[in-house]
């Protein structure tokens, strides 16, 4: 069986592209013996996984939405979707937008005053305006530690949320949940997020809940 794996890993290093900085995937769960990765790490196209007897390991994938569930075996991280060899998994696609899951940090800067802008345009047109979409009440924001995070609803009148983002609240030390500190926003509201000099416009889905629902569906990345 280690000369089979031995061998396909090979074979995946053959086949697997240059790795990317972009990341293709986020690491949901682990369970038991996973070389290579760990809760919360994100994952670039050809990296490659091995899970050892009876382990598992959830994987997001940004652009795809794809929720993979993976157990045992070798599996080769795709642009969309993994390649899994004597493994199985399941794949279920999830609600989530890939322009929330995606924002880099030169688009944050610019996005309230470009969405802003977009919104306008969209009323005078009579088309409805279109805004990076979380599907969940609770986001979990990707941002720098030490900083401190506002949110503030831009379409009613709300409390404003002000979160210093310390290194004990924090998850992997670059991400807040909602969920974890017990905070939610409005289904169907749009916010602003501020971040230093940085400033994030999105919306909440009208269905959302906050019942637990998958990473890549509420992830805001502000860093």
């Amino acid at each position: 069986m280690r000369s089979l794996i031995g061998a396909i890993v090979g074979a995946f290093c053959l086949a697997a592209p240059a790795v990317a900085e972009m990341p293709a995937a986020i690491v949901e769960d682990v369970q038991g013996k996973v070389d290579g990765v760990e809760f919360m790490d994100y994952v670039a196209p050809g990296k490659i996984i091995k899970l050892g007897p009876k382990a598992g390991i959830t994987l997001s994938y940004l652009k795809s939405c794809l929720r993979e569930t993976i157990t045992e075996g070798v599996v080769l991280v795709g642009a969309e979707q993994s390649t899994v060899q004597l493994g199985n998994v399941q794949r279920v696609k999830v609600p989530c937008d890939a322009n929330a899951a995606q924002l880099s940090e030169r688009e944050a800067n610019q996005s309230a005053a470009t969405t802003f802008r977009t919104m306008r345009n969209d009323v005078k047109s009579g088309a409805p305006a279109k805004l990076p979409t979380i599907y969940g009440t609770t986001p979990l924001v990707q941002a720098k530690s030490g900083s401190t995070l506002v949110i503030e609803r831009t379409d009613h009148k709300e409390p404003t949320i002000s979160v210093p983002l310390k290194g004990d609240t924090m998850i992997a030390g670059k991400f807040y949940d909602f969920a974890r500190a017990g905070k939610s926003l409005t289904p169907g509201g749009t916010y602003l997020a501020k971040l230093g000099t940085k400033r994030y416009a999105f919306q909440v889905d009208a269905s959302a809940t906050s019942s637990p629902t998958p990473i890549v569906g509420r992830l805001l990345r502000l860093e």
